[in-house]
């Protein structure tokens, strides 16, 4: 079992919606989000969302492993995935800055080039399988309310036709740090914004459905 954590997940969690300062546009788009979960949720009591970017090894990682821990913290039946354009790897550096905040990691098929984990948290009741893979693996359940995460324009993401809704959360991509001297810092920002925003989506959702 990896772990490395500095901190708990849930202290993280709760501490990160507040160190955002979210725009009033930004607000706006989670609020659409969460209204559209909490619309599906209502009709299906259940919801699949598979965060989607390039190369599937950081920010739809991240959006997937918090939207797999806020599924457990409001109590919501709502699975996590993620995927991408392109099979590369759950990046190390992501699986770092997930591990100082608490997040467990169980190698299951080890492999330099993409290995799989098993992704958990303290009083965890199940686990994620974390590895880079395409958006419409089987892994994936559908169907899916797709959220695209790349930093470039929204009509550079791909066409998904499995999709229910396709919704563009851009995040700046963490990978212009990496090997430099801020890039733990760098990583453990953009993981703090991510949950942040994965807090405000849930709770909101947890508030309309109630």
């Amino acid at each position: 079992m990896l772990k490395t954590a500095n901190i708990s997940t849930k202290n993280f969690f709760e501490s990160a919606l507040n160190k955002n300062n979210l725009s009033q546009q930004r607000s706006e788009l989670l609020i659409r989000i969460a209204e559209n979960i909490a619309k599906e949720y209502s009709i299906n009591q259940t919801v699949n969302l598979n965060f989607i970017c390039t190369h599937n090894s950081r920010r739809s990682q991240l959006g997937q492993a918090w939207s797999f821990f806020a599924a457990a913290y409001f109590n919501l039946n709502i699975n996590a995935y993620s995927g991408g354009t392109e099979v590369t790897a759950f990046y190390r550096n992501t699986v770092k800055t997930l591990q100082k905040v608490g997040f467990l990691f169980q190698v299951v098929d080890f492999s330099h080039q993409n290995p799989k984990y098993q992704i958990s948290f303290d009083g965890a009741n199940k686990t994620i399988l974390g590895f880079s893979k395409l958006y419409d693996d089987p892994e994936n359940k559908n169907p899916y309310m797709a959220i695209t995460t790349c930093d470039s324009a929204d009509e550079n993401c791909p066409f998904i036709p499995s999709a229910t809704h396709r919704f563009h959360l851009p995040f700046v991509d963490p990978k212009h740090s990496d090997g430099k001297e801020k890039q733990d810092e760098v990583y453990l920002q953009t993981n703090k914004q991510i949950a942040g925003e994965i807090y405000f989506i849930f709770s909101n959702v947890k508030k309309i459905i109630s």
